[in-house]
């Protein structure tokens, strides 16, 4: 399937842009499950002034979506129409410790952050290095592990509007809850600043193994997944509810809820966004079924199913 191709228009109206817009662009290659059909317009800011100029002159109606490293998106086989902005590490992934606050650009990984911050003596953001995502969707999401969440450690983030205006946020403005922010969905966060607390080297590098081996004994890592794939609803955990309804292993074409850990969901080798998004359904049905309890997607699916 390809979409109609509005890149030219786009560069018309857009003289001054720096950065890079591709037409009907493969979105599976940026996704951890590798499925998922094309971008009708895929952009890379130069930076975050090319990023508010693109969106000032982008026509409203187009929808918009950011895409991160992937590890935590289905992209449905039909593609997605309007425009996907990947924000580059290059641009915006740096990172940088100073005193006990760590900057980093939101294009920056999870794991560097923590690395960063550990560099520096500062404790308290060993839980992002377990966490296989960029900044950005850290923000959106509130992500956390081990305990430890994003807001506990964010003192301010900015973000592009819609209409190309640059926000400040601070940790209050965020308007965070469990594996959510209450900012626009609109909002483009691009930075962010965290204050940890100085420590002693030998203690943070322990926690960060600490979190390591529970990712490698616990987690399908090294398959086409994308983290865990269902909130935990509120006193239990989403993995028992599933392995209870007996949805461990459970197949739907190459899609398969992993034996390791059945919160996470893996493609076999030659699974398509339907078939991943089927058997996540299947096994929410099944969960109700057997506990009377909804499950709640926490990995995000965007895009529209093939015709």
């Amino acid at each position: 399937m390809a979409f109609p191709d509005i890149t030219p228009d786009l560069k018309t109206a857009m003289p001054e842009l720096r950065g890079r817009l591709l037409a009907n662009q493969s979105l599976a290659e940026l996704t951890w499950f590798r499925v998922g059909g094309p971008a009708q317009v895929l952009f890379t800011p130069a930076d975050e002034d090319d990023l508010a100029y693109f969106l000032k002159r982008l026509p409203k109606a187009l929808p918009v979506y950011v895409v991160g490293v992937g590890s935590n998106l289905i992209v449905r086989d039909g593609g997605m129409a309007g425009v996907v902005i990947r924000l580059s590490p290059r641009a915006f992934g740096e990172t940088l410790a100073s005193g006990d606050i760590v900057s980093a650009g939101t294009a920056a990984l999870d794991k560097r952050v923590a690395e960063t911050a550990a560099a520096a003596n500062i404790g308290g953001m060993e839980f992002f290095f377990g966490i296989p995502g960029t900044i950005g969707g850290a923000l959106r999401m509130n992500a956390g592990a081990n305990g430890s969440e994003t807001k506990d450690v964010l003192i301010e983030a900015v973000g592009i509007g819609r209409d190309g205006t640059r926000h400040v946020f601070t940790n209050a403005g965020m308007k965070f809850v469990y594996r959510n922010s209450g900012v626009d969905p609109s909002v483009i966060f691009t930075s962010a600043r965290f204050r940890g607390a100085i420590t002693d080297a030998e203690a943070i590098r322990a926690k960060m193994n600490e979190v390591q081996t529970h990712r490698e004994t616990a987690q399908p890592i090294r398959e086409k997944t994308g983290g865990s794939t269902f909130k935990n609803p509120p006193g239990d955990s989403a993995w028992k509810l599933i392995d209870a309804a007996g949805c461990r292993g459970l197949r739907v074409g190459g899609a398969q809820v992993s034996e390791m850990h059945c919160n996470f969901l893996i493609n076999t080798g030659n699974a398509t966004g339907h078939d991943i998004e089927t058997l996540g359904e299947t096994v929410r049905e099944r969960v109700k079924a057997n506990s009377g309890i909804e499950l709640h997607w926490e990995i995000k699916r965007i895009g529209i199913e093939r015709g």
